[in-house]
């Protein structure tokens, strides 16, 4: 099967039609994405997700923030098993949502691991070096910035893929108000008008 593209293994349809199934069970119980997309769960957030990794497919370590229902941090980590290597630390402050995401990886075998704390406690947490770090549906870029910086600033290597709406130059130009960076606009495959925002490189305004 192809996966946004992306042709993927039997294993890793069968780790995908896992994270389906589990999703879908667990989310008569707790609000995983908004009830309205709930529908569109391969077509849209498992598309949406798989975007991340089709822009850095190399194995590496992430750091997916605000994880949530599993997208896109769940999704790397499943195509990460497919290469046998690379890791995604997830973080989710809420616990049933972290339940729900380590049951996941755990019957799926996904590359990754679940951190039960809030974003602003996480850099005591995951010290060791990060590649890359997504986030999707979290919060404006400005505040996503300062989520991010602990583990990109001053970093040139590390590089941040954050999905974002059509409001999305107006988040760009508030950013630029604290921070400096370079940034890549990928227009999204999934959603009209949205991006996938690239950034690296990133350093505090003087």
């Amino acid at each position: 099967m192809k996966l946004n593209g992306i042709a993927v293994s039997r294993e890793t349809e069968q780790r995908l039609n896992i994270f389906a199934e589990l999703f879908y069970k667990w989310a008569k119980a707790i609000n995983l994405v908004a009830p309205s997309t709930k529908g569109d769960l391969w077509s849209r957030h498992f598309a949406d997700s798989a975007q991340i990794y089709q822009l850095n497919p190399e194995p590496c370590q992430w750091l997916d923030l605000g994880s949530g229902g599993g997208f896109p941090g769940v999704i790397t980590a499943i195509l990460l098993a497919e290469t046998g290597s690379g890791w995604v630390d997830l973080v989710e402050s809420n616990h049933k949502k972290a339940s729900f995401l380590r049951t996941v990886l755990s019957e799926t075998g996904a590359r990754g691991s679940v951190h039960t704390v809030r974003i602003e406690d996480a850099p005591a947490v995951i010290s060791k070096e990060i590649n890359a770090i997504s986030a999707r549906a979290l919060a404006e870029l400005p505040l996503l910035l300062d989520y991010c910086s602990p583990w990109m600033l001053n970093k040139p290597g590390v590089t941040a893929y954050l999905h974002k709406g059509r409001d999305y130059q107006t988040e760009v130009l508030k950013a630029n108000r604290s921070w400096t960076f370079d940034l890549l606009k990928h227009a999204s495959h999934v959603e009209e008008d949205s991006v996938v925002l690239q950034i690296s490189d990133l350093k505090r305004a003087s």
